[in-house]
């Protein structure tokens, strides 16, 4: 066997100088390892003691915000609020209306003509004053006084008639009464009795026939008579003319449905005013409530009436009720169709409250306002009957002179003790 060859020795001092050169005469610190470990150490250690600081900056913090909320609170609870009031008042017996109207005449009518023919006489023009049964024209109509003398000859016909039909019955009721006492005693055949007696009814008849031509006949000349009448064109009414369409020589036709009227009457002694209430102001209109009119081409003029008509319900379609008002114009300065606003002053049958739209208060729980008493905070629900934009009329909830807070804190609550200063009120 060969014998085993020792294994070589190596030097491991030997082989790291070998490895890396080394500077002879450069000497290394002492403990070059453990002063690295210590390095790292103290990094640590600062990181730790820095994020302890940033924490315990932080509780301070809090602590320090939340003491200023609890002292803010405790400040405010003890600080009395200073607060604006108004009082509550009632609404005013009267309800105070402002509405549109037109003028329109008390007596208006469109003058036409009864009877054909062509004007022969205009007596009146536009503006002209007239009074009643004043002639406005004159009709020319020949061919009806020739109707006229033909019903009267065809009455004097039908009286002619009738007396010659009563004579024709007298004869038959004078042989009829002789006769029939001879028929009694059978000296006149039954035959020749039946005769004299028919006779003597159909003389009857013929009688009542004459009697009712002659009264047909008297009212055709009556009506024709009525006619000659209309040739002359009269006033109905005291007015003034507002129109005039026709002339002298005009052809005018009598009765036309549609057609144009000879003239238009207006009696504007006494004016008549329609306008249309609503209905937050209608309740409480009847007749006798006084009105004042104004027209705006008239400033500082007023025209004085008294409404004199109230329809008895509301239109459907606008919740108003139609009212008519008439204004005395005995000197003519009011015309119809004249534009105008009228004053009413209305009694109010429901009363009600006014608060100022500035004051209510609206959350989940409807509305309400917050009133004042010996400077304490009360909440009150309101019932309201009306919004009017600044005010609202309410029914309960407040009372007459009661002294509500014009925009509340969101945090007012019951109980709060403020400082009240009055304003004055707004207008309803």
């Amino acid at each position: 066997m060969n014998a085993q060859k020792p294994m070589p020795v190596i030097d491991e001092a030997r082989d790291r100088e070998r490895a890396v050169p080394v500077d002879r005469d450069t000497v290394l610190p002492q403990g070059v390892g453990t002063g690295a470990k210590r390095g790292s150490g103290r990094v640590f250690v600062a990181g730790a003691l820095l994020l302890a600081g940033g924490l315990a900056f932080g509780v301070w913090q809090h602590s320090r915000a939340e003491a200023e909320v609890k002292a803010t609170a405790e400040q405010r609870r003890d600080l009395i609020l200073s607060v604006r009031v108004v009082p509550v008042r009632a609404n005013d017996a009267m309800v105070a209306a402002k509405l549109p109207g037109s003028t329109e005449a008390f007596e208006a009518a469109n003058i036409s003509a009864r009877i054909s023919g062509y004007i022969a006489k205009r007596y009146v023009d536009i503006g002209d004053h007239v009074k009643t049964g004043q002639i406005l024209a004159e009709i020319s109509a020949p061919e009806l006084d020739y109707q006229i003398a033909q019903a009267q000859a065809n009455l004097a016909q039908n009286e002619a008639s009738l007396t010659q039909t009563q004579a024709n019955r007298e004869i038959a009721n004078v042989t009829w009464g002789r006769d029939s006492k001879l028929l009694d005693k059978g000296w006149v055949t039954k035959q020749q009795g039946d005769t004299e007696r028919l006779n003597l009814q159909a003389q009857e008849a013929a009688v009542a026939v004459a009697q009712a031509n002659i009264r047909a006949g008297q009212a055709q000349l009556e009506v024709l008579l009525q006619h000659k009448a209309y040739q002359r064109v009269v006033a109905p009414f005291d007015g003034v003319v507002t129109q005039r369409n026709i002339d002298n020589g005009s052809l005018v036709q009598a009765d036309t449905a549609g057609g144009i009227p000879m003239f238009n009457l207006m009696h504007s002694d006494v004016i008549r005013i329609q306008l249309y209430v609503p209905q937050d102001q209608a309740f409480g209109l009847e007749s006798g409530v006084e009105a004042i009119v104004h027209v705006p081409e008239m400033p500082g003029t007023e025209f004085r009436g008294t409404v004199t008509r109230v329809a008895s319900a509301l239109a459907p379609g606008t919740r108003t009720l139609q009212t008519e008002i008439d204004v005395p114009n005995p000197d003519g300065v009011l015309t119809p169709g004249t534009y105008c606003e009228v004053e009413l002053q209305i009694p109010r049958k429901t009363q009600s409250l006014i608060v100022p739209a500035e004051a209510v208060i609206f959350n989940r729980k409807g509305l309400s306002v917050a009133t004042v008493e010996n400077g304490i905070v009360h909440i009150r629900r309101l019932t309201v009957v009306r919004d009017r934009g600044t005010t609202l009329d309410v029914s309960d909830g407040v009372k007459d002179g009661d002294q509500v807070i014009l925009n509340p804190p969101v945090d007012i609550v019951e109980g709060q003790t403020v400082s009240p200063h009055a304003v004055a009120a707004p207008n309803a």
